[in-house]
């Protein structure tokens, strides 16, 4: 019988012990924040904007959003940026990414303090998570698929390890992060040859790739532990995951629903990064 690895467990228990941390900071008069940047309205933004204040306040953790229109120029998200790095009341900066075409989108994210960039989007956090050090901050959907391993307890070590995927939002850090805790990973992709087969070696498939229910029994090992990382909307304007889920019940041991399952952790690993983010610049500021 294959078991759920529902997120929501694991964002509510994440969520309490940020809590009380966050009320430990709040005694000494310190409070934690986030600045969410939005450049448009869309759906997907909007909805992730939406449950990330949701998981704030629940937390404890103060925010701010700034919001520009479609046709913004870069300099406008530019200088929100700068200004949200140079106040120190601002912990941590979330961008909503894809910008628009008119953007130069690498440019832009690089100018996020790399000490306040929550979502991992700049080049010295993400060469922190391929070096394994943990003072950075990897992005928040690799790091959710790492919390619920280790929420359930899935053993990584000597695991071999598979991901469908190789972006650098998903793919190489959540490879990286599970070469840190001793699996042994392969990075698989949409032009990787026999790759029914190469899925099928895995003690622990990651799944990345963006197509809707594209994994199947077939891909899956009897007894994997299978974790879906896609979003997709279907034929019939339903979301799902990359794994097609009820062809691959039975076969996988544990498998996370969408929705449900990874989705449903990464505002929690968000807040965690905004505590850390906290906790590094009061200590930095401290020493000076």
């Amino acid at each position: 019988m294959t078991i759920l690895l529902k997120g929501l467990e694991v964002a509510n228990t994440m969520t309490h012990t940020i809590q009380k941390e966050v009320d430990g900071f709040k005694e000494q008069g310190i409070y934690p924040k986030l600045a969410i940047v939005r450049v448009g309205e869309s759906p997907s933004d909007l909805s992730y904007e939406k449950g990330a204040l949701k998981r704030m306040e629940k937390c404890g953790i103060k925010t701010e959003v700034h919001v520009l229109s479609q046709e913004a120029d870069q300099s406008e998200v530019i200088k929100i940026i700068k200004s949200a790095n140079e106040d120190a009341s601002v912990h941590g900066i979330l961008m909503f990414r894809p910008l628009p075409k008119h953007m130069d989108e690498t440019m832009i994210q690089e100018q996020i303090s790399p000490e306040k960039d929550v979502d991992g989007m700049s080049m010295i956090n993400f060469g922190k998570v391929m070096a394994g050090e943990v003072d950075g901050f990897p992005p928040a959907t690799p790091a959710a698929v790492m919390a619920i391993l280790k929420h359930y307890q899935i053993e990584i070590k000597g695991k071999h390890c598979v991901i469908v995927g190789r972006s650098t939002v998903v793919g190489k850090p959540v490879a990286m992060m599970l070469l840190k805790e001793n699996g042994t990973v392969t990075i698989s992709h949409s032009k990787t040859e026999n790759l029914k087969e190469v899925c099928r070696r895995a003690d622990i498939l990651v799944v990345a790739i963006g197509r809707g229910r594209m994994i199947t029994k077939d891909y899956v090992k009897n007894g994997a532990v299978v974790i879906d990382v896609g979003i997709n909307i279907d034929e019939n304007n339903q979301l799902c995951g990359d794994v097609n889920e009820g062809d691959c019940m039975d076969i996988a041991s544990a498998l996370t629903p969408v929705p449900g399952g990874v989705g449903s952790v990464t505002t929690s690993i968000l807040a965690a990064h905004v505590l850390k983010g906290c906790k590094t610049q009061w200590l930095k500021n401290h020493k000076e």
